[in-house]
């Protein structure tokens, strides 16, 4: 005890005035809006990262322009990243290596508030943080976060780098958009779902900035998304390179939107060049601060924690897969998006129609029996709000698959046909829906049963 309180007294000294320094990290201080602080200058904080989709926000202030100092140690077998931010606008440095412990330094940093993000690139655990800078910092006003919920002040669109496609339809300035409570909209490829950007995303967005991501194609989607969504403008950026995905313009555009919708292609080329880049912060901040995020087929896979990543191999084929738990084409990879809605998700699509039943129902038993498959036929969409509750438009079904007490992994091992018994399969029509935090849902579920070993592998027969 006598040690804490002599700790308790420097920091106070420290700080320079009543309001003590931050020496432990408290929960939740997932986003910037409810940053933990303040911090002081070289007081040491302790902190711990406890989920792979848990990240730490804290603030303080800097009375004097200087140099800000930052190091980052952790356990030996994580590798944990630092974000640097002024009070508005994108992260201004980084430490985003394997380095233990993890150290940067922003020159000439102007006087006021600024944050700090701590996340995990992989393990979990405990970490320190110091941050050295010009000032007692701390002080005895409120943090000055990023404005959330007007969505503003984002300052100038940077200039555009060479060859980096960007298409824009409308307005080239921010527009100030109320946001409250972010929305997911997860589309099975196929024909788009004119009403669920019409009835979701357009009042959703009020008004607001729309763009359009992509490694490959066109800008059709430009027109297509103002026409329904009455948006102040529509930007369809090809980001091919990593080089591109960690440009200032491209961060702009996308912390900017208040929507943003990843067209179909190649998920595993999206992962290739978007993963760990500030694509993937960026598209978190849009979450975060109550914006919408939607894609059709690939782009629909990327969203879930859980990805399937068919790269550098063919697409997995039902048929094929249930004959082998570990089926070379049944890849699965995390560690891209983080958002709560989709947590323990994996995703798929062109359902229905391609028959892909059976490799979902491999998916759900890799990854266990907490896991989820929200799977969505073509011309159909589902429209999630952040209660989870979540409507299917659009012309066919969205189906959920999840295990009970009563499911049963009969056969689930490396060389061996897949066995599987009692999964519970939801169908959900247009109209109807499932809520993704409970897993209450509007429908009774029936269930579904996979044995590998024969040609016909359903039961019932017709699993759809």
């Amino acid at each position: 005890m006598k040690a804490l309180s002599l700790l308790g007294v420097v920091a106070l000294l420290l700080c320079g005035n009543a309001q003590a320094c931050l020496i432990q990290e408290s929960e939740n201080n997932n986003n910037e809006s409810a940053a933990d602080g303040p911090l002081c200058s070289d007081v040491a904080v302790q902190g711990a990262i406890g989920s792979r989709t848990d990240q730490d926000w804290f603030y303080f202030d800097t009375s004097s322009a200087g140099n800000i100092s930052v190091s980052l140690s952790h356990a030996n077998n994580d590798d944990f990243d630092w974000f640097l931010y002024r009070a508005s606008g994108s992260y201004i440095a980084s430490g985003q290596s394997s380095a233990n412990p993890e150290t940067g330094t922003y020159v000439d940093s102007p006087a006021g508030a600024h944050f700090i993000k701590v996340s995990r690139y992989s393990g979990t655990g405990s970490y320190q943080l110091t941050v050295n800078f010009s000032g007692a910092g701390g002080g005895t006003t409120d943090p000055e976060p990023e404005p959330e919920p007007e969505n503003c002040n984002y300052g100038s669109r940077p200039a555009k780098p060479g060859g980096l496609s960007a298409t824009l339809l409308g307005s080239s300035t921010d527009v100030c958009i109320s946001l409250f409570n972010p929305a997911l909209l997860l589309m099975g490829g196929g024909a788009d779902v004119d009403a669920a950007f019409v009835n979701r995303i357009k009042p959703h967005i009020n008004g607001g900035n729309v763009v359009v991501l992509r490694t490959s194609g066109t800008a059709a989607y430009n027109d297509y998304l103002q026409g329904l969504t009455d948006a102040a403008s529509v930007e369809t950026l090809i980001i091919n390179t990593r080089t591109k995905a960690n440009s200032d313009y491209v961060d702009w555009a996308i912390r900017s939107a208040e929507f943003v919708f990843i067209a179909g292609g190649d998920q595993a080329d999206y992962l290739n060049q978007w993963q760990g880049t500030r694509v993937q912060n960026a598209l978190m901040h849009v979450y975060n601060k109550g914006g919408a995020l939607g894609g059709t087929s690939a782009g629909n896979h990327v969203l879930g924690e859980f990805i399937y990543d068919p790269d550098g191999v063919l697409g997995a084929i039902s048929s094929e897969a249930v004959t082998d738990f570990c089926h070379e084409t049944v890849n699965i990879s995390s560690n891209f998006l983080g958002l709560p809605l989709l947590d323990g998700i994996i995703t798929d699509t062109h359902f229905k129609q391609r028959d892909r039943m059976g490799r979902s129902a491999v998916f759900q038993a890799k990854l266990g029996s907490s896991s989820r498959v929200v799977a969505v036929s073509e011309a159909t969409s589902l429209f999630v709000t952040a209660d989870g509750n979540s409507v299917v438009d659009g012309s066919h079904e969205v189906y959920v698959l999840r295990a009970d007490s009563q499911t049963q992994y009969q056969q689930a091992s490396c060389g061996q046909p897949v066995i599987i018994n009692n999964l519970l399969r939801y169908k959900l029509l247009p109209g109807q829906s499932y809520n993704l935090l409970n897993n209450s849902s509007s429908v009774s579920p029936t269930r579904l049963s996979i044995d590998g070993r024969s040609g016909s592998f359903y039961n019932p027969a017709n699993p759809y």
